[in-house]
């Protein structure tokens, strides 16, 4: 197994290689693929709770200076010292300037996927911090999405998937239709 200081480094050395060679968008389309064999199942059964669930266990596991933010809304984190970019901030090869694309990168389209909306503010490439939020409700979206873009600096680092919001609301459908009361009976008769 590689120590994380190693793997982050190994990471970082990726994207750039990749970004040089306009790769780096495909290569997150197949982080995200990757992780779907880990998470959407979890997240398409038990929605927001299944990704608390899953986030709290990355918090633990990758040392996270994480804030989860009560919010009736949606989950909404704010990642104080995110480690990965510290550590990448740390190396003297110097960080990716788009090293932290890669969680939007895979985060979104499977949150498209399973019908979920999100906005991610991931401040500056060289800040080792991050806002977001994950809600089934557009207009929250767009709320945070326009606040957002109106108090940052770098703009480019907002990320959403509200260009999404027809696929996004065909998957939600879809979701809410097998986890009614009426669908769990037939699938436990």
């Amino acid at each position: 197994m590689i120590p994380s200081d190693h793997f982050v480094r190994f990471y970082n050395e990726v994207f750039k290689f990749l970004d040089e060679r306009n790769g780096l968008e495909d290569y997150y389309l197949a982080i995200s693929q990757q992780q779907e064999m880990h998470c959407f199942k979890l997240f398409w059964t038990k929605g927001l709770e299944g990704m608390r669930e899953y986030w709290g266990k990355i918090t633990i596991e990758e040392n996270c200076e994480r804030i989860v933010l009560e919010n009736p809304d949606g989950n909404e984190s704010k990642m104080t010292r995110c480690p990965s970019l510290s550590k990448a901030l740390d190396s003297d090869a110097g960080a990716c300037r788009k090293y932290c694309d890669h969680c939007a990168g895979w985060v979104l389209p499977l949150l498209t996927k399973c019908g979920f909306y999100s906005v991610r503010n991931h401040f500056a490439w060289d800040i080792p911090q991050c806002h977001s939020i994950i809600t089934e409700k557009r207009e929250v979206a767009e709320a945070y999405h326009r606040k957002w873009l109106a108090e940052a600096k770098n703009p480019e680092q907002i990320f959403s998937n509200l260009d999404e919001w027809e696929t996004i609301e065909k998957n939600a459908m879809r979701r809410r239709e097998q986890h009614t009361p009426e669908a769990e009976k037939q699938v436990n008769n």
